[in-house]
């Protein structure tokens, strides 16, 4: 999920390497997310309302967008990351039962199994001492510095309230994204068709803005100890 930079090109062209280095990483996180939430709803629309096709046919071409993406992104990166390949499994597969039987609704329930992949491989990470979040959060600590990344590695190794606070971290996420399943899948059986295919993404927002919020906490703790730590 994270911007691929050809590092090639960034050293034999300074100058792009220093509009590379200029992208804020904050709004580099936020390309994925308008691809796999934004995209999908407004082809979805113009499937639907602007062309005349059906529900199913319809949600079928909105949730072709994140695997074509998913597919991309396993052919530019070797090895192929695992999880890419178990959401891109979920999805196919979702997206050919659906089709096959014909049900919006289960089509929608699909996402939900999407997300539920996720945060049960973040959770299991955690609980297994491995967090897998913690790649992506790393890069935000250590803002690029040898010495705080140095320092996330000794504590990452040695303090035990560093880890425990990495590990939560995952924790929240997994959480989130875990309810946000358990609530799409119910939203998909009990509320109108039309109705979730907007409030979909709003769950799926809403998820990311609680583990924000609640991530942020432990990542604050972490960041002071790589701060006390690299002085």
């Amino acid at each position: 999920m994270a911007l691929i930079t050809n590092t090639k090109a960034r050293t034999s062209n300074p100058q792009s390497g220093h509009r590379a280095a200029a992208v804020d990483p904050r709004v580099a996180a936020l390309v994925p997310l308008a691809v796999d939430v934004a995209l999908p709803l407004a082809v979805y629309f113009a499937a639907h309302s602007v062309l005349g096709l059906g529900l199913v046919a319809s949600l079928g071409l909105g949730s072709a967008v994140p695997v074509v993406r998913t597919v991309t992104g396993l052919l530019r990166r070797r090895p192929a990351n695992s999880l890419a390949l178990l959401m891109l499994t979920v999805n196919v597969v979702g997206i050919a039962l659906s089709a096959v039987a014909g049900d919006a609704r289960l089509m929608i329930a699909k996402d939900g199994a999407v997300s539920s992949v996720i945060g049960g491989a973040v959770l299991v990470s955690a609980l297994l001492g491995r967090p897998v979040m913690s790649a992506g959060l790393r890069p935000f600590l250590v803002k690029g510095s040898a010495v705080r990344l140095a320092a996330w590695q000794r504590l990452s190794a040695t303090d035990a309230g560093f880890r425990r606070n990495e590990r939560t971290f995952s924790l929240v996420w997994g959480t989130a994204l875990l309810a946000e399943c358990a609530a799409k899948v119910a939203g998909a059986y009990t509320l109108p068709v039309e109705t979730m295919v907007w409030l979909g993404p709003v769950m799926l927002a809403a998820a990311i803005t609680c583990g924000i919020a609640v991530g942020n906490v432990f990542a604050g703790r972490m960041a002071e100890r790589i701060g006390t730590e690299a002085a």
